[in-house]
């Protein structure tokens, strides 16, 4: 499996204001991968140094193989992205905005309807653009990013903003994305998301990288300690995750008639990050 995206040891810096501070991670080709953390942590900053927006200060960056610095003619039409500074044409309607990226990318019909139907705008597509609300502005920008179904996409808090029915709509297609062979850079402070969409995440505070593995993993790894029984007398008992407190446990159960119910607690992604960096994430 390649390596698509490469970053070793990059700093970023505004002024005096250290952005990004020695971040290195790989994103493989073909998978999902989650860049988690609160506004502020450098998640847009990093998008920005991968799609050519900014440039590091120190490090080395490499895309579909290559550094950055030297990246081919075509690199951007082997990428989409959707950031806080990719747009569209206010005065053109959704239809048209799209049929203008459609013919760059020597796109048919079909695929603009299909884009239309996924991010939830077949019914607005002859509304201007400059008339959309928020969320419509945000699923337009989403369509034109993934129109030519690129071999990287870069999303910077994608579903930002959207009703939970459009996300769900969204997040489906993304998988079908990744499913035909896109790989995702997805920047989001919702954990949830991340949590059913990604491969890997990596969770960055303060331009940092704190953790980098599977939720699940993750997830385990920072699990709470004890195990929550419940006996079919109805008692209920809580023990520590260790030999002791499970052979404690066990010899409980027999005295109180034997299981009914056990399970340990499992944190989610967001308690996983509280607890990694000792902050919320809003």
């Amino acid at each position: 499996m390649d390596i698509l995206i490469r970053m070793v040891d990059v700093y970023k810096f505004f002024g005096k204001q250290e952005a990004l501070s020695g971040l290195s991670f790989e994103v493989d080709e073909g998978e999902i991968f989650g860049f988690l953390g609160p506004s502020g942590a450098g998640k847009t900053t990093t998008i920005k140094l991968l799609t050519k927006q900014l440039n590091a200060d120190k490090g080395q960056i490499s895309i579909f193989g290559n550094p950055i610095a030297l990246s081919q003619n075509n690199f951007f039409d082997n990428i989409g992205v959707l950031s806080d500074t990719t747009g569209f044409y206010e005065r053109l309607t959704i239809q048209e905005n799209l049929e203008l990226f459609a013919g760059i990318h020597s796109l048919t019909e079909v695929t603009i309807e299909k884009i239309l139907k996924a991010v939830d705008l077949i019914d607005e597509c002859k509304k201007k653009a400059s008339n959309l609300s928020k969320g419509m502005k945000q699923r337009l920008m989403l369509a034109c990013a993934i129109l030519h179904k690129p071999k990287l996409l870069f999303l910077d808090e994608p579903t930002s903003g959207l009703d939970p029915i459009t996300a769900k709509n969204i997040h489906e297609y993304l998988i079908e994305l990744n499913n035909t062979g896109t790989t995702i850079f997805l920047t989001t402070h919702n954990m949830e998301e991340a949590d059913k969409l990604c491969d890997r995440v990596a969770i960055l505070n303060q331009g940092k990288i704190c953790a980098c593995d599977t939720p699940e993993k993750l997830k385990l790894e920072y699990s709470n300690d004890t195990v929550y029984a419940k006996a079919k007398n109805g008692k209920q008992k809580i023990v520590e995750k260790n030999k002791e407190g499970l052979y404690d446990l066990m010899n409980w159960f027999e005295k109180n008639g034997g299981i009914l119910t056990i399970h340990s607690s499992e944190p989610n992604l967001e308690e996983v990050f509280l607890k990694i960096t000792g902050r919320n994430l809003y």
